[in-house]
């Protein structure tokens, strides 16, 4: 069955699946299912001086289900997010020079979001923005480490593990786009687990198109349970329009970190891309070490470097 099922398509699981669903959930019960799951959809406002937005978001390289490639419209979606960090899966075209789709100036002229920098592994993929397309974006803050990973699997995969200094104190962001095998991502999600084992530790998000909605022991996510759990079922952000699956993800660690999740649904990110983005709201009044007005010098000071 799992070798069979790799030859699927994402649609044709996804019809499988939503066969199922309707099999054994009353479509009267599916319905307010939707409803409460709209309502969860809700602006995330930022309550104390440590508190701030993170999101992810597969822009589906700037294609929209109306397949219209418009990066314009995919800058908007972020825009009307309005995160501090932003995790984007698939930023870059697929093949060839693999460069990036979005006009980062404009990103940061207009919502002061900045890229996290990462090393180009060829001359010929110079023009990219993100590390396999994954590419993480923040504001008021400064980077202080950045690690990228190959992850394994049948299709080329990566995860960026970032320490940040922002202003309402430290994170760490582990951005990844996991494989559409099971098999793949269970790999993957414990090359993710060991590459951050022996690291110091700090406050903790790990945040992206996870590519799973199951949960449980068949569930790949199981390596993220120790450090990341409980894992409880989360919001469904795919396919846009109609979301029926969990796919995007934001874990924390501690789990107390998040202070609240929702999904971005509004009538132009429903068409921007086959998925929806996800933010959560996340507290890290505990872990700041310094009073505001001093971290905000220290962080002016590493920028001015």
């Amino acid at each position: 069955m799992e070798r069979k099922s790799a030859f699927m398509s994402v649609g044709q699981r996804m019809k499988l699946d939503f066969r199922q669903v309707e099999e054994t959930v009353p479509r009267r019960r599916l319905a307010d299912i939707f409803a409460y799951r709209r309502r969860q959809s809700c602006i995330i406002r930022r309550e104390s001086p440590g508190a701030i937005l993170v999101a992810s978001y597969n822009i589906h390289k700037c294609i929209g289900v109306d397949k219209r490639f418009d990066p314009d419209r995919t800058a908007d979606v972020i825009g009307e997010i309005g995160a501090d960090v932003i995790a984007l899966q698939e930023a870059d075209r697929r093949f060839g020079s693999r460069e990036g789709l979005l006009d980062l100036d404009r990103l940061q002229r207009e919502h002061g979001l900045l890229p996290v920098p990462t090393a180009r592994p060829s001359a010929s993929r110079s023009k990219s923005h993100g590390w396999h397309g994954n590419l993480l974006l923040f504001r008021e803050g400064s980077v202080h480490d950045v690690r990228q990973i190959r992850l394994p699997g049948v299709e080329p995969r990566g995860a960026l593990v970032v320490d940040l200094e922002l202003l309402a104190g430290p994170l760490r962001v582990i951005s990844v786009h996991m494989g559409l095998l099971r098999r793949s991502r269970a790999q993957q999600a414990k090359a993710i687990m060991t590459a951050v084992a022996n690291r110091p530790e700090r406050p903790t998000v790990l945040l992206g198109d996870l590519n799973e909605w199951r949960l449980g022991n068949r569930s790949s996510l199981v390596n993220f349970g120790q450090t990341f759990g409980p894992l409880t079922a989360a919001l469904p952000t795919f396919p846009a329009p109609f979301p029926l699956f969990a796919l995007d993800r934001i874990l924390a660690s501690p789990s107390e970190l998040v202070a609240g999740l929702a999904t971005h649904d509004t009538p132009l990110a429903r068409v921007a891309s086959d998925h929806l983005p996800v933010k959560a709201r996340i507290d890290l009044s505990e872990f700041q070490m310094l009073p505001s007005g001093a971290r905000r010098e220290a962080l002016l000071e590493d920028v001015a470097a």
